[in-house]
């Protein structure tokens, strides 16, 4: 509860109204007992039956108006309910945003869904009843305990006495339940995690035939959760059993004590009608433990699992006095540079101190075998990862020093693996620039030759489905480099952006892509001697280090390695179209 305080600070007074008007719904179905207990020992008993009516109206009433009481405190309490989960909701998108790179390629995106959809929902039904009625029925049956001892004392105690095995396995339920409804909740997320990568992955499984063997991994994930669900069915039915068993042996007992100090004349009927109507209304509120119990340790176990992700540290922050960059030109400079990932062991850096520098307008192409660090080196110019050591400055400045939201407004990028959002295709190209007009849009659309869109159902306006994978590769790539292109960087980052492209039209874009990188600091990924061209300058990557700098023809004549590299992007693209053609 203290965890959920921020998120439901705004929903208190909601919810301490909605608790007062559930307590004087249950106040006034006790007070019926009271009435029936004057109705019994009073008219009834004298045997005036003038005085009946009065009585059944006044019940009647009470009875009207505690269901009143019920349908307000729900109509009252589900708007500020579902206003602390679409507040949690939002917070938890933006704190996803918001971390970096690394925390994303740890945690698999079912278990994030599964907190952000179904954890969620959870705290909304306790915070909208659950809360409301774990306090309300305690403080019921308080208060129903102290008028069950006002109307007789010795009952009151036999019925108290009788509810001690209610403590006793609750505690015991506690114990066993908040375990398995944690471990049932991250299955569930697994599960999910399951469900998207085969609904993602659907052309490899078909292809490869392997859909039987996914629906078998589905079925043992399926099997698990279900194992698990039957083992909190199986706690929830042995409390069940208690706050079943307990009141009904608790009633029988005091029917005999009630009985019998009756005969005696210590206890009238009407006493004794009152304590039994009185105990009735305590049956809900005692046997409704069980499930409010339930409730609070899912709801726990969600509130914790919602909080691993909002206390992940964020290692990727604005600082706290930026820098500004009044008009960026373009110059990027590697200074320094090392890097290993979050997960590998220390001393296993993939970069060992990487110096290059890229002056204003100049394209420079980065070349090195697989594995070389080319991608990663890209990938901390736009600040997605950070350096663990040295320092990557634009314009001079370390790039740490200027706000996230600055940095990549000065650097677009376009990654190889082209991914695109269900939305239109004038929304996926003006992503970076969402102000920019159809004059911005053609232009980047003619530079990466991606004239097909005119060509789709709704021309710019057509929804690309999910990840664009009703496109083809190349399709896609395209609408990723026309994005990158249209946010007018300072510095344009392309990760071997022509990859998926035909010979053909890898020579229209890099004819076009001419004309942008005359304006444009540029650091491209190459893997084609033809990209290589496109560049002013290159730099040889290997080992973690730049190992030599120059034009294409210079390193040509003066770099084995190099012409090594070279020598092997040009037995790959001669296979390529063998490959194609198979």
């Amino acid at each position: 509860m203290r965890r959920l305080l921020p998120f439901a600070r705004p929903a208190i007074p909601s919810v301490l109204i909605a608790m007062v008007m559930a307590l004087a719904a249950s106040l006034v179905s006790l007070a019926i007992p009271q009435v029936l207990q004057r109705l019994v020992d009073g008219p009834l008993r004298a045997g005036d039956p003038a005085a009946v009516p009065g009585a059944v109206v006044l019940i009647a009433v009470l009875g009207a108006v505690e269901a009143l009481l019920y349908m307000l405190r729900r109509r009252y309490i589900i708007g500020p309910a579902t206003g602390v989960e679409t507040s949690m909701r939002l917070a938890f998108y933006r704190k996803l945003q918001d971390l970096p790179v690394a925390f994303h390629d740890r945690w698999p995106s079912g278990q994030l869904l599964s907190r952000s959809m179904s954890d969620l929902s959870l705290i909304r039904r306790f915070i909208a009843f659950g809360v409301v009625y774990l306090v309300v029925n305690v403080v019921t049956v308080v208060i129903g305990v102290v008028v069950l001892a006002v109307l007789n004392p010795l009952l009151a105690a036999l019925f108290t006495v009788c509810s001690i095995p209610l403590w006793v396995n609750g505690f015991r339920f506690e114990r066993r339940y908040t375990v398995v409804a944690r471990r049932s909740q991250d299955q569930a997320g697994d599960l999910a995690t399951l469900v998207e990568e085969s609904v993602h992955g659907i052309r490899v499984l078909k292809a490869f035939g392997r859909s039987r063997t996914a629906l078998e991994q589905f079925a043992s994930r399926a099997e698990e959760l279900r194992g698990t669900e039957i083992e909190k069915s199986k706690a929830l039915a042995g409390i069940w059993l208690w706050l079943l068993l307990v009141p009904d042996v608790a009633f029988a007992l005091c029917l005999l004590a009630g009985v019998w100090q009756a005969s005696l004349g210590a206890i009238t009927v009407g006493g004794l009608v009152a304590f039994f109507a009185t105990g009735t209304v305590l049956r809900f509120p005692l046997e409704s433990i069980g499930f409010l119990m339930s409730m609070l340790f899912d709801t726990r176990a969600a509130t914790d699992r919602l909080h691993e992700v909002f206390d992940s540290e964020n290692t990727i922050t604005d600082p706290e006095r930026p820098e500004h960059l009044t008009e960026a030109r373009g110059r990027l400079t590697f200074d320094g540079v090392r890097f290993g990932y979050p997960d590998a062991p220390a001393d296993a850096e993939l970069l060992r101190g990487v110096d290059l520098d890229i002056r204003p307008g100049e394209t420079m192409a980065l070349v090195g075998l697989t594995g070389s660090g080319k991608t990663t080196m890209v990938e901390l110019a736009g600040r997605l990862y950070d350096v663990t050591g040295g320092a990557v400055r634009l314009d001079g400045v370390d790039i740490r020093d200027l706000t996230r939201e600055e940095l990549r407004t000065h650097i677009a990028m376009a990654f190889e693996d082209a991914t695109l959002f269900s939305a239109t295709v004038r929304d996926n190209v003006l992503l970076g620039r969402p102000d920019a007009g159809d004059d911005v849009l053609a232009e980047a659309l003619d530079i990466a030759q991606a004239s097909f869109v005119h060509d789709l159902p709704e021309g710019l306006d057509t929804r690309i489905g999910e990840e664009g994978l009703s496109l083809s590769g190349g399709q896609r790539q395209r609408l990723a480099l026309a994005r990158a292109v249209a946010a007018n960087p300072a510095v344009l980052v392309l990760d071997d952006p022509l990859s998926a492209l035909d010979v053909d039209t890898e020579a229209l874009v890099e004819a076009a892509l001419r004309r942008v990188l005359t304006r444009t600091t540029a650091l491209i990924v190459a893997h084609r001697p033809s990209t290589v061209q496109l560049a002013d300058r290159v730099a040889l990557l290997e080992e973690g280090r730049i190992i030599d700098v120059g034009t294409h023809t210079e390193l040509l004549a003066r770099s084995e390695r190099y012409r090594f590299v070279i020598s092997s992007f040009d037995e790959r693209e001669e296979r390529e179209p063998e490959e194609v053609g198979a």
